[in-house]
């Protein structure tokens, strides 16, 4: 019986650590998809004349306006997608 107990102590304790971790990602994930969708709110204002760049790891690479609203609309759906995932699993 108090080994029974023990073995249900850790999976209740590896469950909540998973649970944990599971809501950290969706806050990061959350905080990502707010970022990605002011971007893109903040762009469409722009003409489309202006010249954007995306970073690249310490560079800076030239980018169409379209380019870069399509890659932030990506990140939002990839954001949701995810986030889903988590909260079925």
């Amino acid at each position: 019986m108090p080994q029974a107990f023990a073995e249900l102590q850790a999976k209740m304790v590896d469950t909540q650590q998973k649970v944990k971790l599971a809501d950290l990602q969706i806050e990061q994930l959350s905080r990502m998809k707010k970022h990605a969708n002011l971007t893109h709110a903040e762009i469409t204002s722009l003409p489309d004349s202006t010249r954007m760049y995306e970073g690249a790891g310490r560079m800076f690479i030239l980018q169409s306006k379209d380019e870069i609203a399509y890659q932030l609309l990506e990140k939002q759906k990839t954001a949701d997608e995810k986030v889903k995932e988590l909260e079925v699993s």
